[in-house]
């Protein structure tokens, strides 16, 4: 009898997210709501010209939706890492659904002001800054890691389907009803998330340690990232691709205003073939998408940008500019996926909403200076000019895929490694005391001193991303063999923090370091506290654990 063996998985394919039924069900309802969104920008915007005669008041409009991503990223990202997200999903869609009925309410009975609607688009403004980081943080909740990046590029795709269909829809109940029914299909559609998330059974997560507070929380986030090559390697390069891809956003509409003399049709049209090339450029990833990488995609997508730039500078045919939008829009789904997902695979759990957080906050920041210095270069000198220095700027700033290369996630292991025994102690030790001093003692062979070196310079990186506020590495003068590394934590709860945050993957760092460790033991691993509470330890004896660390 032949032996049978099983038939391998099915390759996942960009539909493959779909077959999981709770991201199916959250995908289809952040559709309809990004579809009330678009809606009610262009509901807004369009109530608050018809109210006032002031230009200033119109343009707050945009201030108002964007300030609070400004203010509120980065603290949404560290709440969302530190209570339930399904909570937070929770409030944050029902807070917008009864801002925006409110709106609604109050535009049909005639009771709304240009403010008053300048003061609840704030509000919404700071429900979708809130919500943000914890909604992309949920996908990676929903589905395995090995289909994680089709899972981003679908929820592109959710986006640029609402934006090529929301303001027309919108613009359309504006102008045979009133701009407070678009409000209310707002406020409805943020009911529709509400009721998906409400009925999610979403996995209870064990946290280990003592629990952060909210300033620590923040403190940590940034570390991760500035200790994370992977991570603020590619902020750098968000950074310089949202900045020279604003002149597109700024700019288009002036363009055909002004350089071609169009119609706002055409503006219209020409945002439409924009999102339909990222929705064509979704299906060719989930196609072609593994034959470039992630670094090979961004490189392509930025260098698409330049040529978009410098088609608006020098092509008067419109038609022809269709077809760059096109383009853009599968550069534009490209480029952003990638960053997206590169973030997400190369950060642990339990800092991923903070991560997100930051990597959102530059992303607006490069748009909006971005936006503001081509809108000024236009100004000051030409229109044609502003768009070719951004044509410039993107292909120079392809240069940074060498300094700044996306590194592969695939293979990573970021769950915790959980082999580090509790530090043995004399009595109990408060979270809060500290400072603590880690020294781990080690017995190195001159000869071995350079690729210790090497190999300890990377575990410090790890320390300092991990909590540490200060490590190193110093050679007893009288014993040339003995090494000490030391590094020093804020608080002991801090340290047990430490203890739980150190992957799988960091582990092949610190093998590198032991294979070279040559005593006779395990290196001696002793922790001190300052001021220690001298009813349950003795003041001047450190606190030691003679167990090894690994």
């Amino acid at each position: 009898m032949t032996p049978t063996t099983a038939p391998p998985p099915p390759k996942a394919t960009l539909l493959t997210p779909f077959t999981i039924a709770i991201f199916r069900a959250v995908w289809i309802a952040g559709m309809v709501s990004n579809v009330g969104t678009w809606m009610q920008n262009v509901a807004g915007v369009w109530l608050v010209t018809t109210l006032t005669t002031s230009a200033l008041l119109v343009a707050l409009m945009q201030a108002a939706t964007s300030l609070p991503a400004f203010l509120l990223s980065m603290p949404a990202g560290a709440m969302a890492d530190m209570v339930d997200r399904r909570k937070l999903l929770l409030f944050t869609q029902g807070f917008m659904a009864v801002v925006a009925s409110i709106l609604g309410v109050l535009t049909l009975t005639g009771g709304i002001s240009a403010y008053g609607v300048l003061g609840f688009t704030f509000l919404l403004g700071m429900g979708a800054a809130l919500n943000a980081p914890i909604w992309q943080a949920v996908t990676t909740e929903l589905v395995p890691r090995p289909i994680l990046p089709f899972a981003i590029t679908l929820n592109g795709v959710s986006n640029n389907i609402a934006r090529a269909i929301g303001p027309a829809i919108g613009g359309a109940i504006i102008a045979y009803y009133s701009a407070g029914w678009v409000f209310v299909l707002n406020g409805v559609s943020f009911l529709g998330t509400w009721a998906v998330v409400y009925f999610w059974k979403r996995e209870r997560t064990v946290t280990s340690g003592p629990a952060e507070n909210f300033l620590g929380a923040l403190r940590a986030g940034w570390r991760y990232v500035q200790y994370s090559p992977a991570i603020y390697g590619v902020l750098v390069r968000t950074f310089a691709f949202s900045f020279g891809a604003a002149a597109m956003w700024a700019l288009v509409s002036v363009v055909i205003a002004r350089k071609l003399h169009l119609s706002s049709g055409h503006y219209g049209v020409m945002l439409s073939w924009l999102g339909a090339g990222a929705v064509t450029g979704a299906f060719l990833m989930g196609r072609a998408g593994s034959r470039l990488n992630f670094n090979q995609r961004v490189l392509l997508g930025v260098l698409m940008f330049g040529v978009t730039n410098l088609a608006l500078a020098l092509v008067a045919q419109i038609y022809v500019l269709y077809a760059v939008m096109f383009l853009s829009g599968i550069a534009w789904l490209m480029v952003m996926t990638s960053f997206s997902t590169t973030v997400q695979l190369n950060v642990p759990k339990w800092v991923q909403a903070r991560v997100i957080s930051v990597y959102m906050l530059v992303f607006q920041a490069g748009l909006s200076l971005g936006s503001l210095a081509w809108g000024e270069l236009a100004d000051h000198l030409t229109l044609q000019t502003s768009l070719l220095i951004a044509a410039g700027w993107m292909v120079a700033s392809a240069l940074l895929a060498f300094p700044f290369p996306m590194r592969s996630a695939e293979g990573l292991n970021l769950d915790p490694a959980e082999h580090w025994p509790d530090p043995e102690t004399d009595g109990h030790i408060d979270p809060d005391d500290g400072p603590v001093v880690i020294m781990i003692e080690y017995h190195v062979e001159p000869a071995d001193w350079p690729a210790f070196r090497a190999a300890t310079e990377q575990l410090t990186r790890l320390r300092l991303r991990d909590g540490a506020l200060r490590a190193g590495v110093f050679a007893d003068v009288a014993h040339p063999t003995r090494l000490t590394e030391f590094y020093y934590v804020a608080t002991w709860g801090e340290h047990q923090r430490q203890h739980h945050r150190f992957t799988k993957e960091d582990q092949a760092v610190e093998a590198r370091v032991l294979q070279l460790h040559s005593g006779p033991t395990e290196p001696r691993v002793t922790h001190f506290l300052a001021f220690p509470n001298t009813s349950n330890v003795e003041m001047a004896t450190p606190m030691q654990t003679l167990e090894s660390q690994r």
